[in-house]
């Protein structure tokens, strides 16, 4: 269920393994290209692609008002994103919260800002460290080979900067930081010897690999249009890399405009056997059954998913003995954003519109001291 980031990499390796997958998404199915705007110019948009101000209250209202979606969503990418009348919720008044739902598929990964950065030592052992939560039951050494293996597909784009607290990736070319950053970066490292500033690692193509290009992948053109889909399939997503990888085995089913509302369990087996679902158009329902049930709906979607599939075993949802189920979870986060003006430099300018600027690895409480809290940022 769902082929967001998740759901996409599951259907590719099963269906690299000889498994028959079949994928239910909520929404549409998006088709790279087809239904993409990135090549249109903005004046064969309509509205110069602003979406009315009336629609964007009445169908997402919290999400323009979240500060960093509030340039993102527009008239030429709503479809990727779930519609807050259809789905309504609730939150405290003070909480700021927005919910990003994107039911097409490709799901969020259509939406996510593709930074991309591997947990380090240091992350994998702050609980054990501080005193706070559970010990994690893995070290970053037991993730490194998986990490390889994401990236080498994925196609991440960075530079080797041998930092203890930021392990490098298996790189493509960074996008080069601008004549400003430079002179940032210069100025950050001069006057304090343990903060870097180095380009942002993306999973943007760069040198594009035989396997990427045989997908239909290619070279990030840097256009700065990647909120309207991206028809060289240059950054990563499910629709431009996991999806197609799937369908090249043959093995691989979608169906759109499927709800899942439940999963099915037999108490004899304890097994999950299938899943209960509604036309997203005509309200009709019906039940599919597999031996293997993947539930990649999102924190959200997941989890009600979940608690509507109540039995004689599980009267408050599937799995929630300990009732904990709904609580404590931890949605995608998005950021804060901040500009600035450095004088001079009138004469240079940049080529191209990179998808990500830099990024400053941490230094609290690891190279530096902190100020009254734990751990960094």
């Amino acid at each position: 269920m769902g082929s967001g980031i998740t759901g996409g990499w599951v259907a590719k390796e099963l269906c690299e393994r000889g498994l028959k997958v079949m994928v239910l998404d909520r929404g549409k199915k998006i088709v790279a290209g087809e239904d993409y705007s990135d090549l249109l110019s903005p004046w064969e948009l309509e509205n110069f692609d602003q979406l009315p101000e009336a629609e964007a209250a009445e169908r997402y209202g919290r999400i323009t008002e979240a500060i960093g979606l509030r340039s993102y969503l527009r008239n030429s990418n709503k479809h990727f994103f779930g519609r807050e009348d259809e789905s309504p919720y609730e939150v405290a008044s003070d909480s700021g919260f927005a919910r990003v739902q994107a039911y097409s598929s490709g799901g969020k990964s259509l939406v996510w800002s593709r930074h991309t950065y591997r947990f380090g030592e240091i992350d994998f052992e702050a609980n054990k460290a501080d005193g706070i939560g559970e010990d994690w039951p893995l070290r970053y050494e037991d993730l490194r080979p998986w990490y390889e293996r994401v990236e080498k597909f994925a196609g991440i784009s960075g530079s080797v900067e041998n930092l203890p607290q930021l392990p490098d990736s298996i790189f493509q070319p960074p996008f080069e930081l601008n004549c400003a950053e430079k002179v940032l970066k210069q100025k950050v490292e001069a006057r304090f010897p343990h903060r870097r500033v180095i380009p942002a690692r993306c999973a943007h193509l760069t040198k594009p690999t035989a396997e990427q290009l045989e997908l239909g992948r290619g070279k990030c053109q840097i256009r700065n249009q990647c909120h309207r889909g991206c028809s060289f399939g240059a950054y990563f997503s499910s629709v431009s890399a996991t999806l197609p990888a799937a369908e090249k085995t043959g093995r691989l089913e979608q169906r759109e405009y499927a709800i899942v509302h439940s999963l099915e369990y037999d108490p004899t087996s304890r097994r999950v056997t299938g899943v209960r679902v509604i036309d997203a158009r005509d309200r009709s329902r019906s039940v599919m059954q597999a031996p293997i049930v993947f539930l990649c709906a999102s924190t959200v979607a997941t989890t009600v998913i979940l608690l509507n599939s109540t039995s004689e075993r599980y009267p408050e949802g599937l799995g929630n003995d300990s009732r904990q189920l709904g609580l404590n979870l931890m949605d995608h986060v998005g950021g804060a954003r901040a500009t600035g003006r450095l004088p001079g430099m009138e004469d240079r300018y940049y080529s191209g519109r990179r998808p990500v600027g830099y990024y400053v690895p941490r230094y609290r409480n690891f190279l530096e001291g902190g100020s009254g809290f734990s751990r960094g940022f």
